[in-house]
């Protein structure tokens, strides 16, 4: 007989799994980092860009093309000043295009 586990959701998952919750809480933080800068980045440009990974003070921005890069590459100073100010510092910022238009590291 084939039996089934019971679902569970990913609230109860991460609470009896340490390495989730983990994963989880970086998420939480990187989203959160996102959150605080959204108003520096230029308007036409926030659909373009999504909170990536959060490593050892290490953080990711993920963006669609090397157009969004190029430009969020001069603000990066001003994302990790706006980032300290609200007690969210980041030892550094880095930006990876992820979109079908190219691939690359800034």
């Amino acid at each position: 007989m084939n039996r089934r586990q019971p679902s569970v959701t990913l609230l109860q998952a991460s609470q009896s799994n340490a390495s989730l919750a983990k994963l989880m809480e970086l998420s939480r933080a990187s989203r959160a980092r996102l959150d605080a800068i959204t108003e520096l980045i230029p308007e036409t440009l926030r659909a373009q860009v999504t909170a990536g990974p959060l490593n050892e003070g290490a953080w990711c921005l993920l963006l669609s093309n090397t157009t969004t890069a190029a430009k969020l590459r001069q603000l990066l100073p001003a994302f990790e000043a706006h980032l300290r100010v609200h007690g969210l510092e980041v030892k550094s910022i880095r930006l990876k295009v992820s979109g079908a238009s190219g691939s690359g590291r800034y």
